[in-house]
């Protein structure tokens, strides 16, 4: 019996400590910071996908020669790191591990994705979120032409530039998409049209308080007491 207890005690004991050296995400979030890095040694590009998808990349040049990318004369962008040895020459940053949304010195996580839209000729980086039609345009590129080894490069919209993830004073090889304000008042700004009567996050908003008519249809001057301390 007591070689039974002991093992319960200690396994109980485990389970109990086991949150502290797992740290809920949303705690992790807080864990890093952002570093600027030099917006000229960047390339942010949308490689087309079949017939009508895209696809986000981001290009780093690390050392001047060779290049990593180079612009075409029709507009498009042609990725000739593919061409070399690019260790320690380019880095590449393909997917959500490479690059994420830091708004308001928050990093948003996976809250809120990444996407590129098209309609006509215009292709847009923008934000995407589980049941929230509005989004927040982070770049956007007029598309010269469609061509499966040509890239469209894309220009960030002002307030938006790239920096780097940060944890305990050290650089990772991680990207943010990073703007100064917070994002519920970037996507406020975003929905300029939305129908009175409802906040930026698109619920209802109180409505104005009441005031008293009298029967001719005028307000009723109310008298203000002015509050007086009892003096009993």
């Amino acid at each position: 019996m007591r070689r039974t207890y002991l093992r319960t005690l200690i396994f109980t004991g485990a389970i109990a400590t086991t949150p502290l050296l797992f740290p809920r995400a949303n705690a992790a979030e807080g864990l890093f910071n952002s570093q600027p890095v030099p917006q000229d040694k960047f390339i942010v590009l949308a490689r087309p996908i079949g017939r009508s998808d895209w696809t986000l990349l981001v290009l780093e040049q690390l050392k001047p020669q060779p290049r990593c990318w180079s612009k075409r004369s029709d507009g498009l962008v042609d990725p000739s790191l593919n061409r070399f040895d690019f260790t320690g020459i380019c880095s590449r940053y393909l997917d959500s591990n490479g690059y994420s949304l830091r708004s308001g010195g928050e990093d948003l996580g996976s809250r809120v994705r990444l996407r590129l839209r098209q309609q006509g000729r215009d292709l847009r980086l923008e934000t995407s979120q589980q049941q929230q039609r509005s989004s927040v345009v982070i770049g956007r590129a007029a598309i010269p032409q469609r061509d499966r080894h040509g890239f469209v490069s894309l220009h960030l919209e002002p307030g938006w530039r790239l920096e780097r993830r940060v944890y305990q004073g050290k650089p990772l090889n991680h990207l943010y998409f990073a703007h100064r304000e917070p994002f519920n008042r970037l996507l406020a700004r975003s929905q300029p049209n939305r129908p009175p009567g409802l906040n930026p996050l698109g619920t209802p908003a109180a409505p104005p308080p009441l005031q008293p008519m009298a029967l001719d249809g005028k307000p009723i001057r109310l008298e203000v007491i002015p509050f007086r301390p009892s003096t009993r």
